[in-house]
Order: structure tokens, then C-alpha cells, then sequence
């Protein structure tokens, strides 16, 4: 995922214990010891047959930096497999979680030209807000909405 500039665990690196990581996102999935600019979240992974294929992680508030870049929900399916229909499931999945914690309207976000994301955002249901450059001054993103 790194040739996507995408982070696949976020919050990992490579100084993390499993055991200690999974505690922290399981503390800021209910609020609590966040540190500056995060918000509570769920952070998934999309797992089949024993092997991850993809993860998903929503966001229940945005700040600032997350209304303008990163949105309520960010996902990605390993290279390996990719277009076999995880990444609209693993979206789907997230919708839910989203609704569940009282998001009526969800912020998606995806670089113009990911075009495989941007499908699968609009086969959620996602209606295009428009194109904006992303805080390099360079990227072009696409901003969808889901109802």
C-alpha cells in the first residue's frame, strides 16, 4: 500500500506491540485517550477466509483537517485482491457502523484519479460534491456525500 501513499493500520508503526496497538484503537473507537486532532474512530479489518484483504476506519466527527482531506470514512483493499467486490462490501459494512453511531450524512473522499475508489463511493450511494486540491497544493480529490 505504500506505492498508494495509503496507511494500511493507522496509529502502527513499526515500534508497535500488537497487543498495545489494539488497545489504543479500541480506546479511541469509544473516545478516550485521543491524543490532538483525533477523533473517535472504528478501525476494521476486512478479513477472508484467515487472510486480510482490506481494512476500513470511520470516523464519528470530523475536525477541521478531516472535512477538508480525509472525511468520516477511509478504506483500501490490498493490491493482491482488488476488484473482487471487497472494497463496495467493506464500504457497505462501514455505512453501517457510521449510521449506527448517528451519521445521517458521511463525507468520502478519494483522489480524482482513483477511479476504482470512486466507483465503489458511488455505488454506495455516493453523490459527487466536487473536486478540490488536497493540502500538497497538487492532488486533485474528489468529495462525495452519502446520504
Amino acid at each position: 500500500m505504500k506505492k498508494d501513499n495509503f496507511t494500511f493500520l493507522l496509529g502502527w508503526d513499526d515500534d508497535s506491540e500488537w497487543p498495545i496497538w489494539l488497545h489504543e484503537i479500541s480506546q479511541h473507537r469509544r473516545g478516550l485517550s485521543l491524543s490532538p486532532g483525533i477523533v473517535p474512530a472504528a478501525q476494521l479489518c476486512a478479513d477472508v477466509n484467515g487472510q486480510i484483504v482490506g481494512r476500513i476506519s470511520v470516523r464519528f466527527q470530523l475536525n477541521k483537517e478531516l472535512a477538508l482531506f480525509g472525511g468520516h470514512i477511509g478504506f483500501g483493499v490490498l493490491p493482491d485482491h482488488r476488484q473482487r467486490g471487497y472494497a463496495t462490501e467493506i464500504l457497505r459494512q462501514g455505512l453501517v457502523i457510521a449510521r449506527g453511531e448517528g451519521l445521517t450524512r458521511v463525507l468520502i473522499i478519494c483522489n480524482d484519479d482513483n477511479l476504482g475508489s470512486a466507483r465503489t463511493i458511488e455505488m454506495c450511494g455516493g453523490e459527487l460534491e466536487g473536486v478540490a486540491t488536497a493540502e500538497d497544493g497538487a492532488t486533485k480529490i474528489r468529495r462525495y456525500w452519502i446520504k
